[in-house]
């Protein structure tokens, strides 16, 4: 059976967790569910009836019943939030003793959220907009070769040679650049041994799990952290995150080689958010802004921080299908538009005068971009209760046909509030 991946198309916070309880619980019928990158520096937002639940860390599968959620080789993993989210969930009655967690993943120590920190300080007016939660130091740690996986929990030898190799240049530049002191390598050896044996039984080789589920007929679900433009070599650089957030990622984090995969489902909003710095063409600083803000609830699951709203960027969309290899979309929020008299889409940037249909190649260029706007005709009406395409508005319609024919691939499903339910439904594998 077949490997999805399911990738946000835009600066994250997207809808990605919605879209893969979604899939789990609508006759797709997902056996597994992989978190592939990133760390709890990302939220997904699941409504199920009357209950929310804000997840960070852990795969959004974890709320299906019968899905066995997986944490891949390429996350970082904070043990403390881990247990955290873990223990909330439980206290809330969710069956959470199917996770496992790759013993390849990287963790998190107590130094990397402590330098995340003061470097964002230090940077000052250069901040990249970091969450400060020691993502970018671990991954940093990782292709310096001086990190720590899930597997050196168990072997304390290993693991406090680890740590001193690590704290050896950390600490000379705490104590000295940052004015900091030093990190006792006995106290992170410590912390880290805390959690070794609680977190034992989820331990697994996962890509070997992974790949004998697709052979066994499974069907496998890799969701990305973040989002494509937030990707490290494919994003918005350098204000992007620190990991692949696109499809291609999801190989390398998870272990499940691309001759697997079949199908590249991308979430958009029907309008546009980021977090954090960074250039955003279509990002509105008036009160059309604050409208979208309010009317989508846009504010970090993780970090409470307010969105930046902008209008739907299709040059983006674009791109995002073009790199991902896009052979879906599920758009998400189409309710947050309703009022509107008039919705403006982005089809084109204007940089110094020149017209670009496609993402400009140069960090400047797209910084200096401005965007080139069509407008289509709002609508009144309630669509919250709508469940088929022909239930919609005749103007919620054509805004919908009208994205999907600039963004380069067609969409799939459309949600209309934040409900599991409230979804209509344009295609038979949803």
């Amino acid at each position: 059976m077949p490997a999805i991946v399911l990738v946000g198309a835009q600066w994250g916070d997207e809808g990605k967790g919605k879209a893969t309880d979604l899939l789990g619980n609508t006759g797709a019928e997902i056996d597994y569910v992989v978190k592939f990158n990133g760390g709890n520096n990302a939220g997904h937002t699941v409504v199920i009836g009357s209950e929310k639940y804000a997840l960070h860390l852990l795969p959004s599968g974890i709320l299906t019943p019968g899905v066995t959620p997986v944490i891949g080789n390429g996350v970082v993993v904070d043990l403390s939030v881990l247990f955290e989210e873990l223990e909330a969930l439980q206290a809330r009655g969710v069956d959470t003793s199917k996770l496992v967690v790759s013993a390849n993943a990287h963790l998190i120590a107590p130094y990397n959220r402590t330098l995340d920190k003061v470097t964002e300080r230090f940077l000052g007016s250069r901040k990249i907009g970091t969450t400060g939660r020691g993502i970018g130091p671990t991954y940093a740690d990782k292709m310096n070769r001086v990190g720590i996986r899930v597997q050196d929990l168990y072997d304390e030898n290993i693991l406090k040679q680890k740590v001193e190799g690590a704290l050896e240049l950390k600490n000379q530049l705490l104590v000295k650049v940052y004015n900091r002191r030093a990190v006792a390598v006995d106290e992170v050896v410590e912390e880290l041994l805390s959690y070794a044996e609680r977190l034992r039984p989820m331990v697994a080789d996962t890509a070997l799990l992974l790949g004998k589920a697709l052979d066994a007929g499974k069907t496998v679900l890799m969701e990305a952290g973040q989002a494509t433009l937030l990707d490290v070599d494919h994003g918005t650089y350098p204000f992007v995150t620190s990991s692949n957030a696109i499809s291609a990622g999801a190989c390398t984090g998870s272990g499940i080689p691309p001759t697997r995969i079949d199908r590249v489902m991308a979430v958009v909003k029907a309008y546009t958010t980021r977090v954090g710095e960074g250039p955003f063409p279509t990002e509105l600083l008036d009160d059309d802004g604050e409208w979208l803000r309010q009317q989508g609830f846009e504010f970090g699951t993780t970090t409470g921080r307010p969105r930046r709203c902008g209008w739907y960027d299709a040059v983006i969309a674009r791109y995002a299908a073009r790199v991902n290899g896009v052979s879906d979309f599920v758009l998400t929020k189409l309710d947050t538009l309703t009022g509107r008299e008039k919705i403006p889409v982005c089809v084109g940037y204007d940089v110094r005068g020149v017209r670009h249909e496609e993402m400009p190649m140069t960090q400047t260029d797209f910084h200096h971009a401005k965007p080139v706007y069509e407008e289509f005709d709002g609508w009144s009406e309630d669509i919250t209760g709508c469940r088929t395409f022909e239930d919609l508005p005749k103007n919620a319609q054509t805004y919908v046909k009208a994205i999907e024919a600039m963004s380069g691939a067609p969409i799939s499903a459309v949600g209309v509030g934040p409900e599991r339910s409230q979804m209509v439904i344009l295609d038979n594998r949803i």
